[in-house]
């Protein structure tokens, strides 16, 4: 991707984002089922249903809620939450933050992970062992996150109960934050103890994320690892004397590392959306969390906010991977 094709990318944004905007505005209201009778009590009266109803904005048409809701939306201003009261922005400000953590630190894992499985699946290329390399990413490929999440539950929360399964912070630790990234202004203050028992909340969920990724990851390098180690220039450089190991990260590697990024960048945004199931098994105070209950008491503004702020999490992103894809490949770069 050149550079002329990011600047086209960039100028699509605001016209994907409004179309995001009017599918989702229309679709909650047009699946049946009516949020204010969801939060109103069995004794109210037609008048207080309608009092709400025009609180709310709900007893417009749809064209003028959209035009009435799209004009203080511009403004930062997404609406008020029909079942917390609150004000949808921070709501997703305040949860946000603890998502992108999450990911943050699956994507680590993930790639980790899934690069020492790729290098060693290479280095053993021809053998017995590389087979049972390739049936374990298949297998780990196959099984999704969420199932992943009930496995790590069962066994680290049940069955050998060695790290807290619920919640993104133990409640007793008495600690006050300036914002809402705990991980990162623990570490960044030096509160290492802190850091530590996020990190307790946050391995489980992260790990669950982190292995179809992994497995995703192994794959896509390992293929490009094997298809480099096939090129000239790897061939000379063993008959220069280099061992095979300082081939493989001198050489090949960063040659593989492109395809890798471009198809792998992809799963990035995967992984983004599979927080909602995995947050919500683990109870974790997240956005992804956040959805499932909003969905559940039909909370349009709440529910809006929060694909809008995927929408743009997923965008955002695409736009960075095709970047870093341009930047590592001089034929793009120069193109």
């Amino acid at each position: 991707m050149r550079w002329g094709e990011i600047i086209r990318r960039l100028v699509l944004i605001p016209p994907t984002l409004f179309g995001v905007c009017v599918i989702v505005f229309v679709l909650l209201r047009v699946v049946p089922g009516d949020p204010i009778a969801m939060m109103i009590s069995p004794g109210a009266s037609a008048a207080d249903i309608e009092r709400l109803r025009a609180f709310y904005g709900l007893d417009q048409s749809i064209p003028q809620q959209f035009i009435t809701w799209f004009g203080q939306a511009l403004s930062g201003n997404f609406g008020r939450s029909i079942s917390l009261h609150q004000n949808v922005f921070e709501l997703v400000l305040a949860r946000l933050p603890a998502t992108l953590e999450l990911s943050a630190l699956a994507t680590l894992i993930a790639v980790a992970l899934g690069t020492m499985v790729a290098l060693t699946g290479v280095y053993v290329r021809g053998r017995r062992a590389e087979w049972a390399i390739d049936g374990g990413i298949g297998v780990f490929l196959a099984i999704p996150d969420f199932l992943w999440a009930l496995i790590l539950l069962l066994l680290f929360g049940v069955l050998i109960p060695l790290l807290p399964i619920t919640g993104r912070i133990d409640p007793q630790l008495d600690v006050t934050f300036q914002t809402n990234f705990y991980l990162i202004e623990s570490l960044l203050t030096g509160r290492l103890d802190v850091a530590a028992a996020l990190l307790q909340h946050m391995i489980l969920p992260a790990v669950a994320l982190a292995l179809p990724f992994a497995a995703l990851v192994a794959r896509i390098l390992k293929t490009s690892l094997s298809e480099a180690e096939d090129q000239d220039y790897a061939q000379i450089a063993r008959a220069r004397g280099f061992s095979r190991p300082a081939i493989l990260l001198r050489e090949v590697f960063p040659n593989a590392l492109i395809p890798t990024v471009a198809l792998g960048g992809v799963q990035i945004t995967l992984l983004l959306g599979g927080t909602v199931l995995v947050e919500r098994i683990f109870s974790y105070e997240g956005i992804g969390n956040m959805a499932i209950d909003a969905v559940i008491n039909r909370d349009f503004p709440l529910i809006q906010g929060l694909i809008l702020t995927f929408a743009v999490l997923f965008i955002a992103l695409n736009l960075a991977i095709d970047v870093l894809v341009t930047l590592l490949d001089p034929r793009l770069r120069h193109g």
